[in-house]
């Protein structure tokens, strides 16, 4: 893991890196002399590793229970090469929506492409932030991604041991019943109520089928992507119950 830059604004130590070709960030607080517990976000479609679904959550990780927070670009998006397979299959997609066609196995397509590499990418990355000052290797690691995050992230969460503790959702899709079914550790669950993309029983029954002991539904009015401010708080807190806060104000 390289270094590439580093920055601070409003108490937050911002630094970029890259390990072999997977660009990521690390957001710590400014003033953090000891390791912290670790969250990592993974982006929604279409967005990156600095997106703003990405930074909302972050920044409030850092500076309500000093955790450190890492994100990393899927293949294709911020500052990853071009992935022509990816690409194509988006296009394929949108025209099979424009035209009122089914895309399920399309969709599934794209699925497979990028977590066949984006799955060993996070690995590696948290074998390596492991290994830096930042990160307390002695603390369990929390998850954070809904939509394609969330897509992504119950794979993530199912095949990762070192990951304690996940706030997923926005999603539904059949083919990740499984994977699911396989997740023991708490989640935390979104639902929205009014999210023509993933309708509300198919995400009811993908959050029946987590094997979790300890799993919350949290289902709010409004479309897929007006979840509310306070579930930003409601993860803040989950995650300080969950990871042990590095500060006492959580």
């Amino acid at each position: 893991m390289r270094f590439t830059s580093e920055t601070v604004t409003d108490g937050i130590r911002e630094q970029l890196f890259t390990l072999g070709e997977i660009p990521g960030v690390l957001w710590t607080p400014a003033d953090a002399t000891t390791p912290r517990p670790l969250v990592l976000i993974g982006h929604g479609g279409g967005s990156s590793k600095k997106g703003w679904e990405v930074t909302s959550r972050a920044f409030p990780f850092v500076t309500t229970c000093g955790f450190a927070v890492a994100a990393i670009d899927a293949p294709g998006t911020g500052d990853r090469p071009f992935h022509p397979e990816v690409m194509r299959l988006v296009a394929v997609i949108d025209g099979l929506k424009d035209a009122g066609q089914s895309f399920e196995a399309e969709k599934l397509a794209m699925y497979e492409t990028v977590v066949a590499e984006l799955i060993p990418d996070w690995q590696k990355t948290l074998d390596a932030l492991q290994q830096t000052e930042f990160v307390d290797r002695s603390r369990p690691i929390g998850y954070y991604g809904l939509s394609q995050g969330g897509e992504l992230g119950i794979r993530l969460v199912a095949d990762e041991p070192r990951i304690g503790a996940a706030v997923l959702g926005l999603v539904g899709s059949e083919w990740l019943l499984e994977p699911a079914s396989r997740i023991t550790v708490p989640v935390e669950y979104l639902l929205q109520w009014n999210d023509d993309g993933n309708p509300r029983d198919d995400v009811m029954r993908l959050f029946g089928a987590l094997g979790s002991a300890e799993k919350t539904l949290h289902a709010n009015p409004g479309s897929h992507f007006g979840i509310p401010m306070f579930e930003i708080d409601s993860a803040v807190r989950f995650f300080a119950r969950h990871l042990g806060e590095a500060t006492v104000v959580c």
